[in-house]
């Protein structure tokens, strides 16, 4: 596209969609580590029974390289370009506005049904705490709408009562449903990490994004992989066993007992579990909230959606309508009678969003290296292209993985209905009605700089 394609308004129009500079390196860490900690409490343990202790952990490294990848490139292309969009922004300079907006549109299934996710572990939780039926889920999961000192204890705790053989192996092979069983564990692996790379859309509200931002992405990688390994090794390795653990709403609430007895003391501290739970669901609400913003504020999505609050300059209009679905999802899905659990299956579709973006978002830095030299790169990977493309064939393989079990592919299709929705009514309607942005001014000015490639339009 070009310049005069775009509505081009007053400059009241983005006074009204303004966001307020705060955050350093210390904030951005918090954001992203607080995204993605629920995961090592909730989610993940259904990989357990797909691919045994083994094939969970194999899983898990294989979603370490893939994330360590990840967030390499996209620290590199915050860094070049630090706007509210992330990942599409990314796309939509490499791509042009169809690659950005499918980009965008991957990335914000991911984030409205990542909340979704947590809201039933909350769910799970308090409902085991307070000893309500299993029909107040919804109830839990309406309220939760409207931590580290845990984990540490439980580690502590757990370590001296780590039984390899007895426990996680369970008298079987490291590998109970062969290497088959790696792949059906690769999306609850990812689990684990999912989030991280929504804090470029944190990049309008840092101070300096080209300095902070890829700093706090890789110390934020850094301290999820030590607590990723210890939790699912500890919490497999100890009683009542993988195979209980896996099939649990509430994992690490079954190893404190374990730990403490069904006493107060477990009780107390499955509570302040929830405080991470609550902390991914609050930092996830976050990342929608800006990535609904971004993409509205560009005439992606309709525009009333990125009018930010008059005093408090908060998205709250995209913060409201990324909730209202997360919830409707999870509750279409529970009062379907689905035979798996709700979690499980939202998590697929939160996977099946991420996936996308994430291929998306490595072609888009492929791209940007190869053709797009004249973009300033504060930071640049060490990993490279081969980095990118390695963590691109990962998440290939992940979003085939998703597919191969009966039990949570309705889900994966219902998500890829939504998906091929979004692309129908951005061809029918969404592409004419484009604003000149910051994200669609930068793709434009780069692509001047950079001419000669056919990838940009």
């Amino acid at each position: 596209m070009r310049p005069r394609d775009y509505t081009h308004p007053e400059h009241e129009y983005f006074e009204q969609r303004s966001l307020r500079r705060h955050a350093r390196v210390l904030h951005l860490w918090a954001l992203g580590v607080g995204a993605v900690i629920s995961g090592d409490f909730f989610g993940w343990n259904f990989g357990l029974l797909e691919g045994g202790f083994g094939g969970m952990l194999a899983a898990l490294a294989i979603m370490t390289v893939l994330f360590l990848g990840l967030c390499c490139g996209i620290a590199e292309m915050s860094s070049a370009l630090p706007h509210a969009g992330g990942a599409y922004s990314f796309a939509r300079t490499a791509m042009g506005p169809w690659g950005g907006y499918i980009t965008g549109l991957a990335e914000n299934m991911e984030y409205i049904l990542t909340p979704a996710v947590i809201v039933v572990g909350i769910g799970g939780y308090l409902g085991t705490v307070f000893g309500t039926a299993p029909g107040w889920a919804p109830l839990w999961w309406l309220g939760c709408y409207i931590v580290f000192v845990v984990l540490l204890i439980f580690f502590a705790a757990a370590m001296p009562r780590f039984d390899l053989h007895r426990w996680a192996l369970q008298g079987g092979p490291w590998l109970p449903h062969g290497w088959h069983g790696i792949l059906r564990a690769l999306p609850f692996a990812l689990w684990v990490y999912l989030g991280i790379e929504q804090l470029p859309l944190a990049a309008e509200e840092s101070h300096d994004p080209a300095r902070d931002m890829p700093k706090a992405m890789l110390l934020g990688l850094g301290t999820l992989v030590l607590f990723a390994f210890l939790t699912i090794v500890l919490n497999a390795g100890i009683a009542p066993g993988a195979d209980r653990v896996g099939r649990s709403d509430e994992p690490l609430f079954l190893a404190l007992r374990t730990l403490f007895g069904n006493g107060a003391t477990a009780r107390v501290l499955a509570l302040a579990g929830c405080a991470g739970l609550i902390a991914s669901f609050h930092a996830i609400i976050f990342a929608y909230g800006r990535q609904i913003y971004s993409l509205s504020r560009a005439g992606y999505f309709p525009v009333w959606l990125s009018v930010t609050h008059g005093v408090r300059q908060t998205p709250e209009r995209a913060l409201i309508a990324g909730s209202v679905l997360g919830y409707c999802t999870a509750l279409a899905i529970y009062l379907a009678g689905q035979k798996s659990p709700v979690g499980a299956v939202l998590l697929n579709m939160a996977v099946f969003g991420a996936v996308i973006a994430y291929v998306l978002q490595m072609a888009s830095f492929v791209l940007l290296r190869l053709f797009f030299r004249g973009i300033v790169r504060p930071w640049r990977t060490p990993l490279g292209v081969p980095g990118a493309v390695l963590t691109a064939a990962i998440a290939v393989a992940t979003l085939v993985a998703l597919f191969l079990s009966a039990d949570y592919r309705p889900g994966v299709f219902g998500a890829a209905v939504w998906f091929l929705c979004g692309i129908v009514w951005f061809a029918w309607r969404g592409r004419a009605r484009l604003v000149f942005a910051p994200e669609e001014q930068f793709a434009e000015e780069a692509r001047a700089r950079d001419r000669g490639t056919r990838f940009t339009r």
